[in-house]
């Protein structure tokens, strides 16, 4: 079982930034890609950015279409910690944020079981 907990939520103007932080524990080698999904009210999760942790793919990365290129996913290993640099915010950027461990299977990504409690993005515009 990996136990991921997320921080770094707050309330940001439009156009502001918010870095996020996502810690796992546990039975880490039961994953081998991290990724962060968003829900606003009223809508389903949906699969922002993820990064492959190990192997011969180590650090690639995949992003939805509506955050390239203002959203940045990055790892450090050392920490098995997974983070999202979120620039020029949006009010629609406003939701609940999660961290899921999970893995890739060619370009797309796969989420586990494992979700952190989930950390709220307001952007007030």
């Amino acid at each position: 079982q990996v136990e991921l907990v997320e921080s770094g939520g707050g309330l940001e103007q439009a156009g502001g930034s918010l870095r996020l932080s996502c810690a796992a524990s546990g039975n880490i080698f039961a994953i081998n890609a991290m990724a962060w999904y968003r829900q606003a009210p009223g809508k389903q999760r949906e699969f922002l950015a993820g990064i492959s942790m190990r192997g011969s793919r180590a650090g690639f990365t995949q992003y939805e279409d509506s955050v390239k290129g203002r959203f940045t996913i990055s790892l450090d290993n050392t920490k098995n910690t997974v983070y999202l640099q979120m620039n020029s915010l949006k009010p629609e950027d406003t939701a609940v944020y999660y961290c899921n461990g999970g893995y890739f299977s060619g370009d797309y990504y796969f989420p586990r079981g494992s979700w952190g409690q989930g950390t709220q993005v307001t952007v007030s515009s």
